[in-house]
């Protein structure tokens, strides 16, 4: 099954359900309506910005009012790094009305994607608040690397890549180097094989814009003693460098 053919008209009816259970006062039936028989022929992200929209035109004008809502509806947190794709795929809708109307309330939307992403992915939600508050935004992410959950580490990195695919090309790792180098090498022992692979794929994004900043990144890592997971993670950071 693709991606997209995940958000039909059942997913449809499925969520307005799980937000009329919190939220007494939306219009499930009109949400639901507006939105089924229109996805057939629409591509992935045509289909979230779809549903965000029936969001928009359905729930609350209050922004904080309806991530409060979306804040019932997450569940448990993964208990492993694996799983995002396979149990918390159904919150990719949610993630969007974030990534479209997070600049509100960016602080709110930054705390809600820090439990968004123990479910799944808040790497694309994040990016118009770094584009909006890049020091604020990754002064939090700065703390989010030494955080115990695996989800909220691999989205301080993920989060600020250059090239992240699906995504506008962000700058902050050239505008805002000193913190963006602060956010990889908080990261480049870490001891989950996830994370280690969001720290090579940045350093690989930062050599097709800035190869001299990755050199001298990984310049500076080499003065301290090396571990496995460094190594790992130079070597995949720099697969395509000659």
């Amino acid at each position: 099954m693709k991606h997209k053919d995940h958000y039909n008209d059942d997913y449809v009816g499925e969520l307005a359900g799980k937000i009329a259970e919190v939220s007494p006062d939306f219009d499930a039936a009109n949400f639901t309506k507006e939105i089924q028989e229109q996805l057939e022929n629409k591509e992935l992200f045509a289909r979230f910005d779809f549903i965000v929209d029936a969001m928009d035109k359905y729930m609350s004008p209050d922004y904080f009012e309806n991530i409060q809502i979306f804040y019932q509806l997450l569940g448990p947190e993964l208990e492993k790094s694996e799983g995002m794709f396979s149990f918390g795929w159904w919150l990719w809708p949610i993630g969007r009305y974030v990534e479209r109307n997070g600049n509100q309330d960016w602080q709110v939307s930054l705390a809600f994607l820090k439990e968004l992403t123990k479910r799944f992915t808040g790497e694309y939600a994040v990016r118009p608040l770094l584009k909006e508050h890049p020091k604020e935004v990754m002064d939090e992410l700065i703390q989010w690397t030494l955080d115990d959950n695996v989800h909220v580490r691999r989205l301080a990195c993920e989060g600020v890549r250059l090239r992240l695919p699906w995504s506008e090309k962000l700058s902050m790792a050239l505008d805002e180097h000193e913190r963006y180098c602060e956010i990889l090498t908080n990261l480049k022992d870490d001891p989950e094989k996830f994370v280690q692979k969001s720290v090579g794929n940045n350093l690989n994004d930062l050599y097709k814009d800035a190869p001299d900043k990755a050199d001298a990144l990984i310049a500076q890592w080499r003065q301290s003693p090396s571990t496995k997971a460094q190594d790992w993670i130079i070597k995949h950071g720099t697969r395509n460098q000659k």
